[in-house]
């Protein structure tokens, strides 16, 4: 071939190429015949992460329970957007390694466009930052540390109340309707969660007139509270309250042990004793104990009541606390932003969720103020007498 023939074929397949390129055809590659979609094709992708095993276990796994019942009724009405939600789970299995892994998991693996669970700060504090460095909008279902959507940025949001409004209400119950003037502090070292939880309780408790007569501490995965118990029985005069901040894990051993020792004053604590371990590990000396939460089961508020006939049905069993409502609602909310937003875009859902006012939750109307990712919501106040958990009080602090 000669020299000029050589150039001109070179130009013309330069060309041919270019075009083939342009048009998004390989030249190589043939057009794929139309087939049929795949499964999971034309859903919208939201992300799970609760500790369904481990130490969170008794309050996440009907968490999720919670959020799968929604994505049942939303799918069964239609869906949003005309698609159906995807609800991939996978398990934080209570250690912040494994929840760190499983955000990446959700977003890099699964192609979530938003998450949404956990009830602790520990965890979420490990998650959240994972979701907002990727553009995925994280709802928290339950942790309630008040300053994470600050800490960890502008795609975090809180379904909750924060920790300071459950301290405040369950302080001012203790002083307001027991009469407490004097109160005793445990606290579980390990997490964010207890440790900001003791020190609201403190704050409001010392504002109000109230005295601490003794602050003691544990770590999470303690068995053993005599030593602690033994401090207790020492002080003369006995605290009129036994304040104990732990996570559901500790909330039942810690009762039955400071019940054992003959120690019957009121013992108080916020949502973390919204578990069923109480009852379970106490037994008939799960009594005199209160606890300040999101939701009571027992409320005869119709959304209340319409929950816990649904979630019955489904899974042949009553709702075992707040957080299988707080699932619902997180759930909820999240689908209420994508069809708001008009997409499944990760930004356009976040901007929604900024934007929500009023939402009728079963927990209470979620609405974030301008610049603010955490709602004002009331907080409620369960008794549990004899293993039984019932309504008290519902307080706004």
């Amino acid at each position: 071939m000669k020299p000029l023939q050589r150039m001109l074929s070179t130009l013309v397949a330069v060309v041919l190429i270019t075009l083939l390129a342009a048009c998004g055809a390989p030249a190589a590659q043939p057009t794929a015949p139309a087939a049929s979609p795949a499964p999971a094709a034309g859903t919208i992708k939201i992300g799970a992460l609760y500790g369904i095993t481990g130490g969170m276990s008794s309050i996440d796994a009907p968490g999720l329970n919670g959020m799968k019942l929604a994505v049942k009724e939303i799918n069964a009405a239609g869906g949003v957007l005309g698609q159906q939600i995807e609800l991939i789970a996978v398990d934080g299995k209570t250690d912040q390694t494994t929840t760190t892994n499983a955000a990446s998991e959700l977003i890099n693996v699964h192609k979530v466009v938003v998450i949404g669970g956990l009830n602790d700060s520990t965890f979420a504090l490990a998650a959240g930052p994972i979701a907002q460095q990727a553009g995925i909008p994280f709802v928290t279902a339950g942790a309630t540390l008040p300053s994470l959507p600050e800490q960890i940025g502008d795609f975090f949001f809180m379904a909750p109340f924060g920790d300071d409004a459950q301290a405040f209400a369950i302080a001012d119950y203790a002083i307001d309707d027991l009469k407490a003037k004097t109160a005793y502090m445990l606290v579980d070292q390990a997490y964010d969660f207890t440790t900001a939880l003791a020190a609201f309780f403190k704050q409001r408790f010392t504002e109000k007139g109230g005295q601490i007569v003794l602050e003691d501490i544990y770590r999470s995965g303690d068995t053993d509270f005599s030593a602690q118990i033994a401090k207790v029985q020492a002080l003369n005069p006995p605290p009129d309250v036994l304040f104990i901040s732990a996570i559901p894990n500790e909330a039942g051993i810690t009762t039955r042990q400071f019940r054992e020792a003959g120690l019957q004053m009121p013992i108080i604590s916020g949502d973390g004793f919204d578990t069923p371990l109480i009852a379970e590990v106490a037994g008939e000396l799960a009594d005199e104990v209160f606890f300040s939460t999101h939701v009571a089961l027992d409320n005869v508020d119709p959304k209340v009541q319409k929950f816990v006939t649904a979630y019955t049905q489904e899974y042949g069993k009553a709702p075992e606390n707040a957080f299988a409502v707080l699932g619902y609602d997180t759930l909820n909310l999240i689908a209420d932003a994508i069809k708001r937003a008009g997409s499944a875009d990760p930004t356009a859902i976040r901007d929604a969720l900024a934007a929500t006012q009023g939402f009728p939750a079963v927990t209470g109307q979620i609405t974030y103020a301008p610049g603010q990712r955490k709602p004002n919501k009331s907080v409620t106040i369960i008794q549990v007498q004899d293993g039984a958990y019932t309504f008290v009080k519902e307080i706004t602090p």
